[in-house]
């Protein structure tokens, strides 16, 4: 599958942005995907992932209750609402897809890190500003 994202740009504390990871190639509703971030000198988090049924995982505790992960599988698209930004998620951001199932599963639930991913985008710039 191939990925791009969209949606990213400069704004302000407290603003919002919608990022969108648009799939082409591949069978995109049997994938689980997810949305990682890097911070400039830092590893590459993964953010949240969400899987073919729908569920969701987030990885991070600081963006519950403020991003979104959903997918539209008619459109092969995952999209990631950000709501209230902070200068601190200020990072590139980076759809992938899971397009070789390799999420384990244990203890009642999918767990996935990076290694997991093999589709990447070529992710999009949020900056956030205070």
């Amino acid at each position: 599958a191939l990925l791009a994202e969209s949606g990213g740009g400069l704004v302000q504390a407290g603003d919002s942005l919608r990022l969108s990871c648009l799939s082409t190639g591949g069978t995109f509703s049997r994938y689980a995907m997810a949305w990682f971030r890097q911070a400039p000198g830092k590893e590459r988090d993964l953010v949240v992932v969400i899987r073919q049924s729908g569920d969701i995982t987030y990885l991070i505790d600081s963006v519950k209750g403020r991003f979104t992960i959903s997918r539209d599988n008619a459109k092969n698209t995952v999209y990631l609402q950000m709501n209230n930004l902070r200068p601190e998620d200020t990072a590139v951001y980076y759809c992938a897809a899971d397009t070789s199932f390799r999420g384990a599963y244990y203890r009642g639930t999918y767990h996935y890190s990076r290694n997991d991913f093999d589709s990447w985008g070529q992710g999009t710039q949020v900056t956030v500003s205070s």
